[in-house]
């Protein structure tokens, strides 16, 4: 895209842009450091090519380095700061606004970093109110993972497990190292059990490290991972998003002010 491309492209109707977010982070002894920020871009890839050429919605680079203190034990793992990652992100968005664009959608397949993209999403919002700011992450409300995963490994297979694992072994297969998942079957140290209605994520969660649950660096059972399995979890995410960018473009939502409200106090 050019500078008078990207013009044409802030002034449309509904323009929405979406920025991939990743991390450069361990995934185990057998998936890549990038492997986050690889299904970002990837699946948002594919789901924009299922969607109408005169959708104007577009890609932004990928951010590759995120927030990773959790896998910081593990060499490879690079971890911006949340001050740094907040900053920086405030920054674009801020210029993104000024640009004239309506829709800002942060894509992110990190879990790890969920939490800051909410918050400078509402601080985007206040800083920049003609805009709209969307943090989505990539596994979050996709209907069917429940059928085509087994119930523990939903609720603690969280990193380098048999989702990753078999959707890695499917869109690029040549990425997964070696066959060492096939005997990582649980986290290998033994874990306190929690107490009821506590977890390590969800409901209500604990800011675990990787090191207090796994010395391979995977949290949960890849050992049945397969590459049939990995083209299922393709097709139900690529069919979740561009259902949902499809409904987001053929709406005006969400509802935004092109200046703040005036306080009444």
């Amino acid at each position: 895209m050019t500078w008078p491309e990207a013009s044409k492209a802030a002034s449309e109707n509904g323009s929405t842009l979406v920025w991939p977010f990743g991390a450069c982070e361990q995934h185990g002894p057998h998936l890549p450091l990038i492997t986050d920020t690889f299904f970002a871009e990837n699946i948002l890839i594919k789901t924009l090519d299922r969607l109408p050429e005169n959708m104007p919605i577009w890609m932004m680079p990928s951010q590759s380095i995120g927030f990773s203190p959790e896998h910081q034990a593990f060499p490879g793992t690079l971890s911006l700061s949340a001050d740094v990652l907040l900053s920086m992100v405030t920054d674009v968005g801020q210029q993104i606004a000024s640009m004239g664009f309506n829709r800002l959608v942060f894509f992110n397949a990190h879990g790890g970093q969920i939490g800051l993209l909410q918050a400078v999403s509402r601080q985007l919002r206040i800083q920049c109110p003609s805009i709209a700011v969307l943090p989505c992450f990539l596994w979050s409300g996709v209907p069917g993972l429940d059928q085509l995963l087994p119930e523990k490994e939903v609720e603690e297979g969280l990193h380098a497990a048999l989702a990753e694992t078999s959707l890695m072994l499917h869109m690029a297969g040549d990425l997964v190292r070696n066959d060492s998942y096939l005997e990582i079957k649980n986290v290998d140290k033994q874990i306190v059990t929690t107490p009821k209605g506590w977890s390590l994520e969800g409901a209500s969660p604990c800011a675990w490290l990787t090191e207090d649950l796994s010395s391979s660096g995977v949290i949960g059972d890849a050992s049945s991972s397969n590459s049939e399995l990995g083209a299922a979890l393709e097709n139900a995410l690529v069919d979740h998003w561009k259902s949902l960018f499809t409904s987001l473009l053929e709406s005006d939502w969400p509802p935004i002010r092109s200046e703040r409200p005036v306080s009444s106090s």
